[in-house]
């Protein structure tokens, strides 16, 4: 199988070919969904037997939902923001939730007491959060990334951040993998903590990509991140300059030439596969595709679901993909509409999906 990273012409070709076509017929819809756009879904990563799955929205509400192996979903809590909520993470152990959201706050959510706290503010809106554990901390802590261009550091415990950092600009996007936070801002600059010292960058970067950053994705080895932009690329990019050569970008979420034309549309979401280490991309134009980045392949492309994919997320085994349809905004305020669909799909992963590729030549 050809690679698809290098050119548009060889993504177009590969995309005829039939082994890489996905099938959605398997797909379910969760039961409930939001009732507006959808900024952010999330699978616990705890032990429980059934999955369960948090979706923040612009209806202001956090939902949390049970999946038992069938793919039936149940509506198991909910809770409020005072505005548009824009992410959403669960506890390493799955009992906790932080939202943030338009309010400049985040709230904690106790699954086991279904008691909701506020843990911490912003000057202005949280646009990111996350889970993080270092070994020096009996307690879960949480990281904040906001527009007022500040990441703040949360010791549940305690009502102010234990630390902070400033930001170039305001926080667009974040991810936790084990010790290595990176955060995405306007202006297309990139930050590198290593929490085992979060209070300095261990390295600060611009972005590959020439256009606005939309997503920051760790590896799940924690050696590298992909980014998302909105001019439909995506890059791959380790933390230590040992690797650079390992660095490239691809395009992908654009359709085929036409005449002097191509439309080009947002990256919004990237995940990777907790077991295989493949990842997804998702976009405007309504498609996800699976990838396989030390092989350089796409694995499957799926065909458009009928909406923007705004939000994607695999479960802990790797056997379901979420992902959230709902309208992003790419095309303003004329783009809405009262019919456009609001709704989260669940695609039950087949293993051959996301299974790496052999490589082609061994590094």
């Amino acid at each position: 199988m050809s690679s698809l990273f290098g050119s548009s012409s060889a993504a177009a070709a590969a995309a005829s070919s039939s082994n890489t076509i996905g099938d959605l017929k398997m797909d379910v819809p969760l039961a409930s969904p939001p009732e507006d756009s959808i900024s952010d879904i999330v699978f616990s990563p705890g032990p429980q037997p059934n999955d369960y799955l948090a979706v923040s929205s612009w209806d202001k509400k956090v939902r949390i939902y049970e999946i038992d192996g069938q793919g039936k979903s149940e509506g198991k809590h909910m809770y409020e923001h005072d505005g548009p909520i824009f992410c959403v993470d669960f506890s390493k152990d799955g009992t906790k939730i932080v939202s943030g959201g338009a309010d400049k706050q985040a709230k904690m959510c106790d699954l086991n007491t279904q008691q909701t706290t506020q843990i911490a503010a912003h000057d202005q809106a949280v646009k990111c959060v996350r889970f993080f554990e270092i070994p020096s901390s009996s307690s879960p802590l949480v990281v904040t990334g906001s527009w007022d261009k500040t990441i703040k550091y949360w010791d549940l415990r305690s009502s102010a951040p234990v630390a902070s950092l400033d930001t170039q600009e305001r926080v667009y996007t974040m991810d936790v993998r084990d010790k290595l936070l990176v955060v995405g801002t306007a202006d297309r600059y990139i930050n590198v903590v290593n929490l085992s010292e979060p209070t300095k960058y261990y390295k600060s970067l611009q972005s590959p990509l020439k256009w606005q950053t939309r997503v920051v994705s760790c590896f799940t080895d924690s050696m590298g991140f992909a980014i998302g932009s909105i001019e439909g690329r995506c890059a791959i990019q380790y933390v230590e300059d040992k690797d650079a050569s390992l660095n490239f970008s691809f395009k992908c979420h654009r359709d085929p030439p036409s005449g002097n034309n191509v439309n080009v549309y947002a990256v919004n979401d990237i995940s990777f596969h907790p077991v295989h280490g493949t990842f997804s991309t998702a976009g405007s134009d309504g498609t996800f595709h699976f990838w396989d980045k030390d092989a350089k392949h796409r694995l499957k492309g799926y065909p458009a679901v009928g909406g923007a994919i705004t939000a994607t997320a695999f479960n802990k085994n790797g056997n379901i993909f979420g992902y959230a349809v709902s309208y992003d905004w790419s095309k303003g305020y004329s783009g809405n509409s009262p019919g456009y669909p609001t709704k989260v799909m669940l695609h039950p992963v087949n293993a051959e999906e996301c299974k790496p590729r052999p490589s082609v030549k061994k590094r």
